[in-house]
């Protein structure tokens, strides 16, 4: 579990729609196993200050003075805002009716062929030389808003966080580069509140017994993100994400055939 999401939470394909998948074919995607699904984000979420903690280290030292520092996490804080307030809306009711392999399957398939259709026509090169926000610096509070409202979609399984901030990103002028820069630091607070709430809210349900398979799930998932991370932003960089699509389009008509002709029996499907 701690390598599916560490390969899967920074890919525009959905870890928490992988992580329901992987749980029901190990048979552990009870209620404690979701909160383990959540809480081993965390892993990820380390990788991403490790990955980036000069630039983090840089901006927390000049947070109290106005300039690149402060505005830093403030566009964070706003972008948080949105799924945040919805989340705690609407978490219980999405998690008791999508939470299942097939609501992830629909949302896989939605989800790839927005990206089919943000990636057509256009060359890769010619969209990149129309970007109007070329780092993360430049980013207005407006811009961070807007990709904070697009995060809100990640709240289905199977849409995918990340897909969601790096396509809304590209939607709004942000540079592929960028896109993904912010995609990857807007993930620690959102993960974090997640995982830290999860953890909070169903504390009735885990034991001290837990803390091993937390603390190796969390290392893994922080290892293989780490190594995901350096990764993609050079393919993002330098490649188009149609090759997510149809891996996404891949994923969910497996998911359904599997259901389909009876060789998995989906939990809560």
């Amino acid at each position: 579990m701690g390598i599916v999401e560490g390969a899967t939470e920074f890919l525009p394909i959905s870890s928490t729609g992988h992580l329901i998948v992987a749980g029901s074919l190990l048979g552990v995607h009870d209620e404690r196993g979701k909160v383990f699904e959540i809480a081993i984000q965390i892993g990820a979420i380390f990788a991403v200050v490790w990955a980036y903690r000069e630039r983090f280290f840089s901006a927390l030292a000049n947070v109290t003075h106005r300039g690149n520092g402060q505005r830093f996490f403030v566009n964070l804080f706003i972008a948080f805002l949105p799924v945040a307030v919805l989340g705690l809306l609407f978490n219980t009711a999405i998690k008791a009716v999508l939470f299942n392999a097939y609501g992830v399957a629909a949302a896989s398939i939605i989800g790839a062929l927005v990206i089919l259709w943000i990636e057509r026509d256009s060359p890769r090169e010619l969209r990149e030389s129309r970007a109007r926000v070329r780092d993360v610096d430049s980013m207005s509070a407006f811009d961070a808003l807007k990709i904070g409202f697009a995060q809100c979609f990640g709240l289905f399984p199977g849409m995918s966080r990340s897909g969601s901030t790096l396509i809304g990103g590209m939607l709004f002028g942000l540079s592929r580069r960028t896109a993904t820069e912010f995609s990857f630091f807007l993930g620690v607070p959102t993960l974090v509140a997640a995982s830290l709430y999860s953890l909070y809210k169903e504390r009735a349900l885990l034991s001290s017994t837990d803390i091993p398979a937390f603390a190796v799930g969390t290392v893994v998932s922080f290892i293989v993100a780490l190594l995901v991370i350096k990764w993609l932003i050079s393919f993002v960089a330098n490649h188009s994400l149609q090759v997510f699509a149809w891996y996404r389009i891949a994923f969910g008509v497996a998911i359904l055939a599997a259901g389909h002709f009876g060789w998995v029996s989906w939990p809560g499907a």
